[in-house]
């Protein structure tokens, strides 16, 4: 048997979303649900503000990874004063 997780603490099946997907977001209050097909999750109906976040999160983490990326290089940099910018 194979096992799903899932990623939240609200589930509602794809037959009840597809009833009334407007009632699906009245009941959630703002957070976020799966919504499920055959028992496993098919989607999550994410607020505005959650993914708001989650792609700021996911920018911070880009330039996280560029920055480590351009440290490993520091010996190529050259100096420069703020006024020469």
């Amino acid at each position: 048997m194979a096992m799903e997780t899932i990623l939240s603490d609200l589930s509602v099946s794809m037959t009840e979303f597809k009833k009334n997907p407007n009632e699906a977001l009245r009941e959630s209050a703002g957070k976020t649900v799966a919504v499920l097909s055959h028992n496993k999750p098919a989607f999550y109906m994410v607020p505005p503000e959650r993914y708001k976040a989650m792609l700021e999160m996911i920018d911070d983490l880009q330039l996280v990874r560029v920055a480590k990326e351009r440290l490993k290089q520091k010996d190529r940099a050259i100096t420069v004063t703020l006024d020469e910018l």
